[in-house]
């Protein structure tokens, strides 16, 4: 297995020409804009920096784009203080060294820091209170309590008014490496002040529920026995990989897009085409929220947003050769800024591979006995990112035949409660003795900026009926797809329907097939959630974006959330429910398609004491945009690696 890793902003082989101005911020320029900013006469020493990202060029503008072409570099900035509430929001010309715009939300709070983590953890083992609470259950060393920081979210509980919270949760870990998350101390939840740097509060609903002792260890060291190894399975590619890179812009086979990342979203891909024609302006993955179905103690505050609450960018995994991705890999560093301005670096953030895919097509003519097929390959841009106790695995594929799929691969260990032993909840199952999982969701949005064969686009909801006219169908056999064209932003809030088999695509009315019918890209929805809240409970206002499976926006580049753009403590205002009521017309216009997907989790006990991965995603196909199959032109090939089992070569 071969290892080409590139710093941020490093060059992979081909000639370093200008960024292209999707390229995220380096470590350079993020030391740039904090020193612009702390330059500024409104801010100083004092303020921290909770997010400094790119500020995305206009679409228009990019029109006028050539590689190569020096473009004008600005960043946007979030910046608030320990002490006071609210958010200013910054631009900041990195070409001219000047912060452009600044405004100040009041309301809003930044999101939770992973620097803040281990602060909010020592400040609950050390307040008496919770010391009190745990000696309660028996537990008198603290040095072997593990709390988990979880956003408060915003329930209206007397005495949180205006705060900035951490509702937390807490574990016993009996030793070192060992699994606290079997050890979970129930009914006990300390809710942090972060900018006092204090706890308010110290919730104890009973020690009535002990704490499980029986240890269910994952890490190998703790393994004595292990099944009998498989033989190797080696990803050899004695050439190379068939991609390039250029900075941050990849081309392979016909494919062509940029790699970007951010402090919020992680990995994001941008000007996405196909053989020179565009399909995707942008992609991203640009919430989620986990909402489990439990009443009971403190649980009914497990609503996180793990985007908009926390950011995902921070909390991505250095990625390890051979064990997360296989064959001939190239990395690429994340450059992000810490609290306090500092650089938060990311060594080899994001894998890129090519994976064999099976058959592409194939026929045999039984006449002539004939057989033409091709084997497929794909392209595979990735990263995992550490939520706690979750790990989530972002996935985008690119196919031969056209086709983008997103799968996001979801592990790690389930958040755990105790109960007595063989007496789980109603909302929980016991996955060990005394050890519960309660049930929840996943709730995945994505957001694709279209640009199907170039600006200009509509949205077509397609759906497929039984013929109703006797007439017509005297054999009762009869079906036939409808399409939409859904005209306004209001028209396009859509759930799927699996009855009708309904999908949706994204046409270009300006651009034809050889058909004559309008070329487009279809959204095929394919793990839906129905979610369970109350819409007017506290945690159906914020989640508001999963009441439907698709919301349909004209582009505009400050509308980039669903759930709003400041989510921590959030009222839901700012999000895509609001962009809505807009109305605006969708007709040969630039489209947003806000996709909603995501996995229903009841647990399994074998889903612990390390979680399998359960997988959850959607594909963009192409519907009418090529005249004829576009893997047509594969070479026809035979694999020479390929041997019979216990015999030579292909049959040989």
């Amino acid at each position: 297995m071969d290892d080409l890793h590139l710093p941020a902003g490093a060059a992979a082989g081909i000639s370093s020409t200008g960024r292209h101005p999707m390229t995220p911020l380096d470590a350079s320029e993020i030391r740039q804009a904090v020193a612009i900013i702390k330059a500024d006469a409104d801010f100083g020493e004092e303020f921290l920096f909770e997010v400094i990202e790119l500020k995305e060029p206009p679409l228009a503008a990019m029109t006028a784009y050539t590689e190569g072409k020096a473009w004008p570099r600005e960043a946007r900035a979030n910046v608030f203080l320990a002490d006071k509430p609210g958010v200013w929001r910054l631009s900041l010309s990195l070409t001219d060294e000047v912060v452009t715009s600044k405004s100040f939300h009041p309301e809003a709070r930044p999101m939770i820091q992973l620097e803040q983590f281990i602060q909010i953890e020592d400040i609950v083992r050390a307040h008496p209170d919770f010391i009190a609470a745990c000696a309660k259950r028996g537990i008198t060393d603290m040095r072997k309590v593990c709390v988990d920081p979880w956003s408060a979210g915003n329930f209206n509980v007397p005495g949180e008014e205006g705060g900035y919270l951490s509702h937390t949760f807490a574990w016993l870990r009996l030793y070192q490496d060992e699994n606290f998350y079997a050890h979970p101390i129930e009914g006990v939840n300390a809710v942090v002040d972060i900018k006092a740097g204090k706890v308010i509060r110290v919730d104890d609903y009973g020690a009535d529920v002990p704490v499980p002792m029986g240890e269910f260890n994952y890490e190998a060291q703790f393994r004595t026995e292990f099944r009998k190894a498989l033989k190797p399975l080696d990803i050899i590619q004695p050439e190379g990989a068939s991609f390039e890179l250029n900075e941050r812009v990849i081309t392979w086979d016909k494919w062509r897009c940029v790699i970007g990342f951010n402090a919020r979203e992680g990995l994001t891909l941008h000007d996405i085409a196909y053989d020179g024609r565009p399909i995707i302006n942008r992609a991203s993955i640009a919430e989620m929220v986990v909402p489990y179905g439990v009443p009971e103690n403190g649980h009914f505050r497990k609503n996180v947003f793990d985007i908009g609450e926390y950011g995902l960018g921070k909390l991505t995994n250095s990625l390890t050769l051979g064990c997360d991705c296989l064959g001939h890999i190239a990395y690429l560093d994340a450059d992000l800024n810490t609290m306090h301005g500092d650089i938060f670096h990311i060594e080899k953030a994001i894998c890129i591979h090519e994976e064999d895919d099976g058959i592409l097509w194939k026929h045999w003519d039984f006449r002539t006995e004939r057989t033409e097929v091709r084997r497929g390959r794909k392209l595979v841009i990735s990263s995992i990112c550490t939520v706690g106790n979750y790990e989530y695995a972002f996935y985008w594929h690119f196919d031969q035949a056209g086709m983008i799929q997103f799968e996001m691969k979801a592990t790690g260990i389930i958040n755990t409660s105790a109960c007595i032993p063989g007496q789980p909840g109603k909302y929980g199952v016991e996955v060990a003795p005394g050890v519960q999982g309660h049930i929840h969701q996943h709730a995945f949005c994505a957001r694709l900026e279209m640009a199907v064969d170039g600006p200009g686009n509509s949205i077509v909801e397609c759906n497929s009926y039984a013929e109703e006219d006797d007439a017509k169908n005297p054999y009762g056999n009869a079906f036939y797809q409808q399409d939409t064209v859904l005209k306004t932003e209001l028209e396009a809030c859509r759930k799927a329907s699996p009855e009708t088999h309904r999908y949706w695509k994204v046409i270009n009315p300006n651009k034809f097939n050889h058909t004559g019918k309008p070329v487009g890209y279809k959204l095929m929805p394919e793990s839906t959630l129905t979610p369970y809240f109350k819409p007017g409970s506290p945690s159906g206002i914020r989640s508001g974006f999963m009441k439907n499976h698709l919301w349909v926006t004209k582009f505009d580049a400050e509308e980039r959330y669903p759930a709003g753009e400041y989510m921590n403590h959030s009222t839901s205002a700012g999000g895509v429910e609001d962009f809505v009521k807009q109305n605006r017309n969708l007709e040969n216009t630039d489209l947003v398609l806000w996709h909603v997907f995501g996995l229903h989790h009841q647990v399994r006990t074998e889903d612990f004491p390390v979680q399998p991965c359960i997988k959850t995603g959607f594909k963009l196909m192409p519907t009418g945009f090529f005249d004829q199959n576009p893997g047509i032109d594969v070479a026809p090939g035979v694999n020479k690696a390929s041997k019979l089992h216990g015999s030579g070569c292909c049959g040989g």
